[in-house]
């Protein structure tokens, strides 16, 4: 049978279409809840027929190093996006890091549509479709900037028109619908050969698993994933990274201020704390994860820095440069000398004065540490002889293309 090797890994040539479904944020309680009350009968169905497999995804449990992780098929310090953003040394600056030139590697996509087969992307927002897309010949465009589809940058010019939906908030439910009445539309009609479909984390942040809320989501989900299935789609579902509250048991957010702190005690041009949860998109997180890097000045003792960072309340896990890069496969150049993690209902925030929390409308809800890593990896179809192993989200294509009967 056909194959091809992507970034070190042998994939199959698909010989039917596949269809990988990236929900972000989507813990796998999220699943479970729904099923249990009768939200998802599409996945409830899968017992007799499918797979299903908890993985894991990436550290830090953030959008960007999953997502790629995902296309890729590699961890971050093999495809290079250690975050959503970072501190680029070079540039001496902070810097999303959503430029395709921090990427070290190609994506499993681009290989394939090298070799003829046709493949689609379609994202939620528009930060991840340069990189989803990078040298990718096929279908590539995100439901935010829908209305700014063209033939030679996203390779159709009716993206609108796909879903019969107007164009959606950035920040609502309906703009994961419209990545997924987008993805069966593309199927119905171009019948792609590998199909790649990132949500957003909208719901996530706001409502717990079980909630009505979120129990509608993934019920719009199911139905979305029902129709894929039908058209003779092999289907895997995972998530970029699960997401917990972040609370104390009044409801108020359990937030340490890391650089605030690191200032009092050593001046403010000693140390840069930065969180590589950082995007454009902050309204309904504030910009506040449970994973940070710390740049330490020459004139202080990183190790002893670390141990007092790591005495602090609601501060789970410091580790060196060296350690983290070791043990959540990190590039070594894009993390800072110290990583910090908190516990599992705590986030780390820099100075108080940069996080605006005013467009929180529910208690904060986020992710980033070792406390979100665990995620579903699921699918529509029977797996033979599945190797007893930790699986990664990121083993998505691989469960897809090499293990489904």
């Amino acid at each position: 049978m056909r194959s091809l090797t992507v970034n070190g890994r042998s994939y199959r040539w698909p010989a039917e279409p596949v269809v990988v479904v990236c929900v972000d944020g989507c813990e796998p309680d999220y699943l479970n809840q729904a099923i249990v009350a009768g939200s998802a009968p599409w996945m409830a169905g899968l017992g007799g027929r499918g797979t299903c497999l908890t993985a894991d995804c990436v550290v830090p449990s953030f959008t960007n190093p999953n997502n790629l992780s995902i296309v890729t098929g590699t961890p971050p310090s093999v495809h290079g996006i250690a975050g959503n953003y970072f501190y680029d040394a070079e540039a001496r600056a902070e810097v999303m890091m959503n430029d395709p030139k921090y990427l070290r590697v190609g994506t499993i996509l681009a290989a394939f549509a090298d070799e003829g087969a046709k493949v689609a992307v379609v994202t939620a927002k528009d930060k991840l479709r340069t990189l989803l897309g990078h040298r990718m010949r096929g279908i590539c465009f995100s439901a935010e900037k829908a209305d700014h589809a063209t033939l030679a940058e996203n390779g159709l010019d009716d993206a609108m028109a796909l879903t019969g939906m107007p164009l959606p908030s950035v920040y609502s439910a309906e703009l994961s619908e419209f990545v997924l009445a987008a993805g069966c539309a593309l199927q119905e009609r171009e019948r792609p050969d590998l199909m790649y479909l990132s949500t957003t984390d909208y719901v996530q942040h706001k409502h717990a698993p079980g909630t009505p809320a979120a129990n509608a989501f993934t019920a719009m989900l199911d139905s979305y994933l029902a129709r894929l299935d039908a058209l003779g789609a092999t289907v895997v579902l995972t998530a970029d990274h699960g997401m917990n509250a972040k609370t104390d048991a009044f409801g108020r957010p359990n937030i340490v201020f890391l650089q605030d702190l690191l200032d009092a005690w050593h001046g403010p041009a000693a140390t840069r704390v930065v969180l590589p949860i950082t995007d454009p998109y902050v309204v309904h997180h504030g910009a506040l994860g449970s994973f940070a890097t710390v740049h330490v000045g020459a004139s202080l003792d990183a190790t002893a820095l670390g141990r007092r960072i790591a005495a602090l309340p609601g501060i789970d896990t410091v580790l060196s440069r060296s350690e983290a890069c070791a043990s959540f496969e990190l590039p070594p150049d894009r993390v800072g000398d110290l990583v910090v993690v908190s516990e599992r209902l705590t986030v780390i925030g820099s100075r108080r004065t940069r996080h605006d929390l005013s467009g929180l409308d529910a208690p904060l809800r986020s992710h980033g540490g070792t406390s979100e890593q665990q995620v579903p990896l699921i699918a529509n179809r029977p797996a033979a002889n599945l190797p007893a192993r930790r699986w990664r989200n990121f083993d998505a294509f691989d469960l897809a293309l090499n293990h489904l009967s």
